[in-house]
């Protein structure tokens, strides 16, 4: 068994193996931190400061066992000399939190939200920068020495670190304007970085880009009084928590897949912002992440007063120490595990066979308590639905096909992010910052940060065609089920050379297998309602099923593809827009005829959502399981409605 290590300035007597991350009580908030001698410095100036934790341990944890430094110091600087601002870097977390969590820490690093893999090797694939849709590379190298690399669900040995562009080189794989994208734009939010410091960006490095949480304006809320509360970019507290509030989560999850934003039904606009403000000429609407923001219905998880930490697990979040291509194989949560199956109700464990500690089964009904406020709620069961459900669900979830064939999500996710066309100008006479090239810092913790970003990119410009959030495209994903599709990303690309002339106009790359790169991805978008999408927004809608609206002229909006953004695969099943998931595409022909066929019946069929009076139909008729057989059993109707 392999010992901990322990950290060399521990107070005796503290019992380091037991140490946690204990949550925030609010009882204590206003507490101030206890003084011991090794804080006695720290304090002079830092009196009224929070308490680290409430935890058995690391409530006795002074100031220098986590950030050093030198509280003999008579003055500012002679005491934060040698300090780490923020311990829980990743560039020093070896040396303080890894010392009794080494092997949190060990995954978190191998974690998809330290790699970023899957959305490196997403962009290299579909910018035709790669030949493979997995990932080679993450923001810093990082292998699996354990020994277990289990590459069926995923997983690979090591990454290499993104590639550094010179424009002054001809593009190869090795040497290509995505990575430069990647390094100046996408890649602000992954665990070695503090991220854009902006309303709604807020956060730290390390394990406190979770663990300590901020508020979107990024203001300390404390007592400490030598931390001015008006300065930017601050956490809410002097405190580490595992209550972590959605918003937090969306201070990254606001980006890509745009899912925490969307879990609690916000969209950004087109630029046009809210309704006015009472003041002449001003806007009413709060800016977050840079943007303006549409309300929607949010997810019925957040309506009914939960937050992601209710749902995604430990392994979701530190990793389960595999590092992983893409980001659907790193999360063991699904619906069925707190939903159960048509066949059977919840057996309170994840995907991977993992407890999940707040589930029980009281009587006939699963529970669920909450991690941030205690509360227990019933979770409704697929299986009970069916049976004792209202007529519509009933119907719905009857359909064998329904069940087997789909995603609980590609009904019940009613609306999804759609962002069209994806613009993107390199303008390489001018450099940017890299948010994984920082300089060396005096404090190695502060190698994150914005201001430690090295001018080694191009700048980048942004700007899209349009955004919707209706009707979203329905595909089959990686594990062959129904489920959305939004776009993931349709990338136009524009370069300016070191001269000022343009160099590469609205250029849309073709990737290795053939696809364009435009590109539809499959999604949890996180919009969940207990309200399905109609019948008629799935089977008699074009865009839904992925041929597109008929609308939008592509060509004559600067993009020189054949099809409008909308439209994923033609009318004869022949897949148009790529997609970096192994598996995932859209509707073949077949299918696409079955889907749409249901259409011309549902004026008919309505009536199966009265379950027992269909089940006297189909007890005389039989299912009409192919166009021939649903002829006959037609002809047979009207042949005997005519008879006298």
């Amino acid at each position: 068994m392999r010992r901990k290590k322990i950290i060399p300035f521990f107070m005796a007597g503290v019992a380091v193996a037991v140490v946690g991350l204990y949550a925030i009580d609010a009882s204590s908030r206003s507490a101030g931190m206890a003084a011991g001698p090794e804080d006695a410095g720290c304090l002079k100036c830092h009196e009224g400061i929070e308490k680290i934790s409430d935890g058995p341990v690391m409530s006795k944890l002074s100031c220098v066992q986590c950030h050093l430094g030198t509280p003999a110091g008579t003055t500012k600087e002679e005491a934060h000399k040698g300090m780490y601002a923020n311990p829980t870097d990743f560039r020093v977390v070896e040396k303080t939190c890894g010392t009794c969590h080494d092997g949190e820490v060990a995954k978190s690093m191998k974690s998809m939200h330290a790699t970023m893999g899957g959305m490196i090797g997403g962009t290299r694939y579909t910018w035709a920068a790669q030949n493979t849709k997995d990932s080679l590379y993450a923001t810093y190298a990082v292998e699996d020495k354990d020994g277990d690399v289990p590459v069926k669900k995923g997983a690979t040995k090591s990454l290499k670190q993104l590639p550094v562009y010179d424009p002054a080189t001809p593009m190869t794989h090795e040497n290509h304007p995505a990575d430069d994208y990647l390094r100046d734009q996408c890649l602000r939010c992954h665990l070695w970085s503090k991220g854009a410091q902006q309303d709604g960006d807020y956060r730290a490095s390390g394990c406190a880009a979770c663990h300590v949480v901020y508020s979107d304006s990024g203001i300390y809320e404390g007592s400490d009084k030598a931390i001015d509360k008006k300065q930017k970019g601050r956490p809410k507290q002097h405190r580490l928590t595992t209550k972590i509030p959605e918003y937090q989560c969306i201070h990254c999850h606001n980006r890509g897949g745009r899912t925490g934003v969307s879990f609690i039904g916000t969209m950004e606009s087109d630029g046009y912002g809210s309704p006015w403000s009472a003041e002449a000429g001003k806007k009413g609407g709060k800016k977050l992440h840079g943007k303006e923001y549409n309300h929607l219905t949010g997810d019925v998880h957040y309506q009914k007063g939960m937050t992601c930490i209710d749902c995604h697990t430990k392994h979701d979040l530190h990793g389960d120490g595999n590092i992983y291509n893409k980001k659907h194989q790193a999360v063991e949560i699904r619906c069925e595990s707190c939903h159960g199956d048509a066949k059977a109700v919840s057996d309170l464990k994840t995907s991977t066979g993992a407890p999940l500690t707040n589930l029980k089964k009281q009587g006939d009904k699963v529970i669920l308590t909450s991690k941030m406020d205690g509360k227990e709620r019933v979770v409704s069961q697929v299986k009970e639905i069916i049976v004792h459900g209202s007529a519509p669900a009933k119907a719905a979830m009857g359909i064998a096909a329904h069940i087997n064939k789909m995603e609980c999500y590609g009904c019940h996710a009613r609306w999804a992010p759609q962002c069209y066309g994806c613009h993107a100008q390199q303008d390489t006479k001018t450099p940017s910052g890299d948010w994984i090239n920082g300089k060396a810092t005096e404090d190695p913790s502060k190698g994150g940060a914005m201001e430690a970003k090295q001018k080694t990119t191009s700048k980048w410009s942004e700007t899209r065609s349009y955004l919707r959030w209706e009707s979203p495209v329905l595909g089959i994903n990686q594990k062959g089920k129904v489920s959305p599709f939004i776009p993931g990303c349709q990338a136009v690309f524009t370069q300016i050379g070191p001269d000022g002339k343009v160099t590469v106009q609205n250029k849309v790359f073709t990737t290795y297998d053939g696809f364009s790169g435009l590109a539809h991805n499959p999604i949890q978008p996180h919009t969940v309602t207990k309200e399905a999408r109609t019948c008629e927004d799935c089977h008699a809608n074009r865009k839904a099923i992925g041929l597109g609206g008929g609308i939008y002229n592509t060509k004559a909006n600067g993009v020189d593809v054949p099809f409008e953004l909308e439209r994923i695969v033609d009318e004869n099943g022949k897949q148009l827009q790529a997609t970096s998931h192994h598996g995932a595409r859209p509707f073949n022909k077949e299918e696409q005829d079955r889907i749409m066929r249901v259409n011309l019946c549902a004026s008919c069929h309505d009536y199966q959502k009265d379950v027992a009076l269909w089940k006297k139909v189909t007890d005389v008729t039989g299912f009409a399981k192919t166009d021939a057989k649903h002829k006959a059993i037609l002809q047979r109707v009207f042949e005997k409605g005519t008879k006298r």
